[in-house]
């Protein structure tokens, strides 16, 4: 499967081991075209939301399809396969998770919006609940997101996730701007992952900075110049 791994995408290499799956998390090169220029994916339907910065979560079954487009919401769960569950991201974090035993995935667009909102928790409560998936058996792939080091806020984001009582060292204080801080997104997310249960050893990373690596797309660098990088998971036939 590594070897056969179209250009623009890079992979996790404990997905690339589920005979089941397909995954990847695109560059700025990487299209909607591109799904059909690989063999054997173009009977694949790609399945694209209309992201809100939401905890929305829809559980899509064959029959949901025909209704993607039009679809609000920030998280895809299927147990269907020739399905790609698509997610849009330009500085947001994209997390893939799947069930090896259940055949059951998910992806979830994870913005500081979305996070502080726990759409993570609720992704993998609907898994647990509509699947019979466990937590311990779950596995996460975080995609290419803004680093902890460039990803500035201000205290009304702060104040909002201690609300929520994620843990105060997801933040540190800016160096220079007061009333500023740095979020880490991924350690946020990864936090709620282990508050559910899942094992360290089945979180894993892309540790690219979308701000600082010019492979990949950035809101927070290029304003409305940018457009969205996709991240996807599907389960073969």
């Amino acid at each position: 499967m590594a070897a056969e791994k179209p250009p623009g995408l890079l992979t996790v290499p404990r997905f690339e081991k589920i005979p089941f799956l397909i995954h990847g998390f695109g560059d700025f090169h990487w299209t909607e075209d591109d799904f059909d220029k690989v063999e054997g994916w173009r009977r694949f339907h790609p399945l694209v939301l209309m992201q809100v910065h939401s905890d929305v979560v829809h559980v899509v079954d064959a029959a949901m399809t025909i209704r993607g487009p039009g679809m609000q919401g920030d998280g895809l769960i299927t147990a269907e396969p020739l399905l790609f569950l698509v997610i849009r991201t330009a500085d947001c974090l994209p997390v893939l998770l799947a069930d090896e035993k259940r055949r059951v995935i998910a992806a979830v667009h994870c913005g500081w919006r979305s996070t502080a909102k726990k759409i993570l928790e609720r992704a993998v409560h609907l898994m647990c609940s509509r699947f019979g998936a466990d937590p311990a058996n779950l596995l996460a792939a975080f995609g290419p997101c803004i680093g902890a080091d460039c990803y500035e806020v201000g205290e009304d984001v702060r104040s909002e996730f201690a609300a929520r009582n994620f843990p105060a060292g997801i933040f540190r204080h800016h160096p220079v701007h007061a009333g500023k801080y740095f979020l880490d997104l991924r350690e946020a997310n990864r936090g709620l992952l282990l508050r559910l249960g899942f094992s360290s050893d089945n979180i894993f990373s892309v540790d690219a900075c979308t701000h600082c690596d010019g492979r990949f797309l950035s809101y927070r660098r290029d304003r409305d110049k940018s457009a969205r990088m996709l991240s996807f998971i599907g389960i073969t036939d």
